[in-house]
């Protein structure tokens, strides 16, 4: 999660609203999963493509826990650390608690959001998820083995009640997933040079 550093109250000066600002620590050498992407144009194998789903879902179980639903878990807010396989999700202005109602759809990212979020219809959990399996495929691309793709779409239900709800026993079931297909883990070197 994004450390705060301070938190105060700032006046647009163009506007007059007074808005809370939020000071976050830089992490240096973060790159946006549209960055991975850019580097792997023909998909990510998704043996690299498993840490940063693996990280994701920790970070989703943090925030539910928490009682926040992100809201747009889209590549450009899903910041990884490639040397030290770390991940950082960025941009809560869209977050909601679950039950409420995502404020916005990011723009020219409509397509990614489950239906409940353009229907302006309750968010949760599952939202989330949704967002986090269209990542992770989208990321793959052709790569994707037959086995990720059933779990992402399992992932992605056309209804929030049929969606997973709790990251953390869905990261149980990845590592479940990933061992069948690559046995133990062991830890990949990843560059965006490839």
């Amino acid at each position: 999660m994004p450390k705060l550093v301070d938190s105060y109250p700032a006046r647009d000066p163009s506007t007059g609203v007074q808005r809370q600002v939020n000071e976050l620590v830089t992490v240096p050498g973060l790159r946006s999963l549209d960055d991975v992407r850019r580097a792997y144009p023909d998909g990510l194998d998704p043996r690299d493509a498993a840490w940063m789903w693996r990280r994701l879902l920790v970070a989703l179980g943090l925030a539910h826990r928490a009682g926040v639903v992100h809201g747009a878990v889209l590549p450009r807010h899903v910041l990884i650390e490639p040397d030290a396989h770390g991940l950082v999700l960025v941009d809560w202005c869209f977050s909601a608690e679950p039950g409420g109602l995502v404020p916005a759809l990011v723009p020219g990212h409509e397509d990614w959001y489950p239906p409940e979020v353009a229907a302006k219809r309750q968010c949760g959990p599952g939202t989330d998820i949704a967002l986090a399996a269209r990542c992770m495929t989208w990321l793959m691309g052709d790569r994707a083995p037959r086995e990720l793709r059933a779990f992402a779409d399992g992932c992605q239900g056309a209804a929030l009640a049929t969606r997973p709800d709790d990251a953390w026993r869905l990261l149980r079931e990845l590592d479940e997933v990933l061992h069948r297909l690559y046995g133990p883990r062991t830890f990949r070197p990843f560059t965006l040079n490839p």
